[in-house]
């Protein structure tokens, strides 16, 4: 298995690049950050279950605020004030959110235990893990200090670019799906199987903490 699965990470190129860099390099900290939301399934397998019953362009945007408030808050502050924590623990979580968000979708919660979580605390919540995920693997890197904030910053704001443009297309495709007749049919078939992508990467995150991260 490709070793992106143990961890959302940095690639080689772009990981040469950020510790070879010095001063403010606004656009090319822009890029890095559109590039790992638009490439990191575990973001955009919880967007897609937040999104999955949402059909008004209002509660869209409420939901994806609050995951983008959470998600800047612990990336920023992670590595400006190296509050750490071992990746693999805070990937599984992120695994975690994805699977939360599937039974939160087919109203599991209620079924099972009687208890609907506030869904919007919860969004939030978990955008403060997917945001710390980044930072910790930020800071396995050699950041210069010249810099550091606006270029964070400007990685941050990439990050939220990267986020707009992904959530456009499932947006699109889903608005699609949603016009046929086979998706009340399938949607909780569409669900199962995003549960069972989140326990997936919960596995691989915690196969990699036991064999190389504990």
């Amino acid at each position: 298995m490709s070793s992106a699965l143990w961890a959302h990470g940095v690639n080689e190129n772009d990981k040469a690049f950020i510790e070879g860099a010095s001063g403010v390099n606004i656009i090319p900290y822009m890029y890095l950050g559109a590039k790992h939301m638009v490439t990191g399934y575990d973001h955009l397998l919880f967007l897609a279950g937040v999104i999955f019953f949402l059909y008004r362009l209002k509660d869209v945007g409420a939901y994806v605020t609050l995951f983008a408030i959470g998600h800047s808050t612990t990336l920023l502050l992670g590595v400006l004030l190296d509050i750490r924590a071992n990746p693999f623990i805070i990937d599984a979580i992120i695994g975690l959110s994805v699977v939360y968000k599937a039974i939160d979708n087919l109203d599991g919660f209620k079924t099972w235990f009687g208890v609907s979580p506030n869904p919007k605390a919860a969004v939030l919540i978990f955008g403060f893990f997917h945001g710390f995920g980044l930072a910790t693997k930020i800071q396995e890197l050699t950041l210069a200090k010249d810099g550091l904030i606006p270029n964070l910053i400007s990685f941050n704001i990439g990050v939220e670019m990267g986020q707009f443009m992904a959530l456009t297309i499932i947006l699109l495709l889903m608005n699609i799906w949603r016009l046929s007749d086979s998706f009340r049919r399938s949607a909780i078939v569409a669900n199962a199987v995003l549960m069972t992508a989140g326990f997936v990467l919960i596995g691989f995150q915690l196969a990699g903490y036991f064999t190389q991260g504990a």
